[in-house]
């Protein structure tokens, strides 16, 4: 799945210039307070998104940014997690996107599944990987 991942990252890169990124990438101990506080172990796959190109913005949604002040901002995902679960998401989802007060999560399993606002549905990506190619890289 590392192939697949570094892929999207180079296609994430070269739709957007990393160099005009205002945001600063995560770095471990920051990904590793927000594992804390949501109370989900990150997936490997997700972390190196976040390293690489959380702070990217691709189509019409983005990744869910980490900041060190852990809340505050629009797209920012503790705030996100909480409003989420506010909405009934599970507390084992982790949302990643959130669209318009629906979200994207990563499940348990590793699958990505959609939320909406109305409640779970059978939107279903059996993989970050693929999420991020059929959703956040093709603009849907």
């Amino acid at each position: 799945m590392a192939e697949e991942i570094n892929a999207i990252i180079a296609d994430i890169n070269n739709l957007d210039e990393p160099s005009s990124r205002r945001l600063p990438l995560p770095d471990d101990a920051l990904i590793e307070r927000y594992e804390e506080i949501v109370g989900i172990k990150f997936s490997d796959d997700y972390i190196v998104l976040l390293k690489n190109v959380s702070n990217a913005f691709v189509g019409s949604i983005s990744l869910l940014t980490l900041n060190n002040e852990m809340g505050g901002i629009y797209g920012e995902l503790y705030s996100a997690v909480k409003q989420a679960r506010d909405a009934g998401v599970p507390v084992s989802w982790l949302p990643i996107c959130e669209d318009n007060g629906d979200y994207y999560c990563i499940v348990p399993d590793g699958k990505v599944c959609f939320w909406d606002h109305n409640g779970a549905t059978n939107e279903l990506w059996p993989d970050l990987a693929t999420w991020a190619r059929e959703v956040w890289l093709s603009g849907k």
